[in-house]
């Protein structure tokens, strides 16, 4: 399985995104597909997943901002990004997983700075 991510800039706070991912190989049909984030402070904090058929789950920091979304024919997911804030800056990262893989994107930069 192979995952690339998009979508990732520079942005002013209150400004929107929308990153991209897309996962390719050999998908499963139940999987579940998620976000996390990182900058060279913190560990990798999870912020969304949604599984193929579920709905979107999202943590605290980001619920009423961000939706994620999939589309289940092309193998991607995506989250819009809104009302962003300094502290929303980080490495975002995809991450796949099934019920015998689990694969990384190599990630997409954001950055909330005016």
């Amino acid at each position: 399985v192979h995952v690339v991510e998009s979508g990732g800039g520079l942005v002013q706070p209150g400004g929107s995104l929308r990153l991209s991912c897309i996962a390719s190989g050999d998908i499963r049909i139940i999987n579940d597909m998620g976000w996390y984030r990182q900058t060279p402070e913190k560990q990798r904090e999870w912020v969304a997943a949604i599984a193929s058929g579920d709905t979107p789950r999202y943590a605290d920091s980001v619920r009423g901002r961000f939706t994620a979304s999939r589309d289940n024919a092309k193998n991607m997911v995506y989250l819009q990004m809104n009302n962003l804030k300094p502290e929303d800056t980080a490495l975002y990262y995809c991450r796949y997983s099934d019920s015998e893989y689990v694969q990384w994107g190599q990630g997409t930069q954001v950055t909330v700075s005016s």
